[in-house]
């Protein structure tokens, strides 16, 4: 029985204890849609999406840069950007970096 509350104890404080973050992440779920960056330019009738994916938290693949964004949606001059996470248990999370623009 002491063993099962050790480990119980270790999987809440692994669990429970996290890093800081620029974002609200969750330890079992997260799915938030977050501003990136704006500029002075508020013309926005394009949009591109670069994607990326990590896989059990080892493995990251993708190309989530502005540049892929702007490509995506045939983009000049950016106007805003947003993005979007969702991770399941660290399992398998997806992220997409929108750039709005002309």
């Amino acid at each position: 029985m002491k063993k099962f509350f050790a480990a119980a104890a270790i999987a809440a404080t692994v669990t429970l204890s996290g890093c800081a973050t620029s974002f609200p992440v969750g330890g079992l779920y997260t799915d938030v849609e977050l501003p990136a960056g704006a500029t002075s330019n508020t013309a926005a009738s394009k949009t591109g999406v670069a994607k990326c994916q990590s896989i059990l938290s080892l493995v990251a693949i993708g190309d989530c840069s502005i540049e892929a964004a702007k490509e995506d949606g045939n983009i000049s001059s950016v106007s805003h950007m947003d993005w979007k996470a969702k991770n399941i248990l660290g399992i398998i999370g997806t992220y997409e970096l929108r750039v709005h623009g002309e």
